[in-house]
């Protein structure tokens, strides 16, 4: 039996209808997937196929978290996932996915692997950027990272990165009570000036 066996739909014997699959994706899958982002999972998965006319209307709705590592602090960071992917599958000559909505499979398959479609639309869903709220990383890793950095005095880049690590470490971004910055403070001033003239 294949890795990925449970997620094939034999097309070709459903009965005209709606038919109903339920998976559950967990660490195992993704590590069968060969995922490098998604570390740990607890997502469920709705397939609802209508058949009709030798045409397949796929939806599935997904819902779940994953787990991500932190860009930050390279901690674990549980990110949730629900969204949902509609797909209408027809057989002909040969295999076709030019169209995101549209797959044509060959006639000499009985059925569909769903697993990588599955993989996709959840995978689809990974922000660019995965780190913690600000205050959440791991307050050991962002230490470290601001000892082991070495930059040259009046390194503009370098300064603001050493403030995103105090404010990820404190928890305390835009809404704190820090002194203010002069460059924002002469651009506030722009637009108090006279109106009259």
């Amino acid at each position: 039996m294949g890795k990925f066996s449970e997620f094939k739909v034999q097309l070709k014997t459903l009965s005209e209808g709606t038919h109903e699959y339920e998976y559950h994706l967990d660490k195992q899958f993704f590590v069968n997937m060969e995922s490098a982002d998604i570390h740990d999972a607890d997502v469920d998965v709705k397939l609802t196929v209508l058949a009709k006319n030798g045409v397949y209307e796929m939806t599935f709705n997904v819902n779940g978290t994953i787990t991500l590592l932190c860009d930050r602090c390279l901690d674990d960071l549980i990110t949730p996932v629900e969204t949902s992917y509609h797909v209408t599958v027809k057989y002909g000559d040969s295999y076709r996915d030019e169209a995101d909505d549209l797959l044509i499979i060959p006639e000499s398959d009985s059925g569909l692997n769903v697993s990588y479609i599955i993989y996709d639309t959840v995978a689809l869903t990974i922000p660019m950027k995965h780190v913690h709220p600000l205050g959440k990383c791991n307050r050991a890793m962002s230490a470290m990272l601001r000892k082991h950095r070495a930059h040259a005095p009046g390194d503009e880049d370098a300064e603001l990165e050493d403030q995103l690590i105090d404010e990820m470490e404190t928890g305390m971004g835009d809404d704190s009570a820090s002194d203010s910055d002069p460059r924002w403070d002469a651009l506030r001033n722009l637009g108090s000036g006279d109106s009259n003239a």
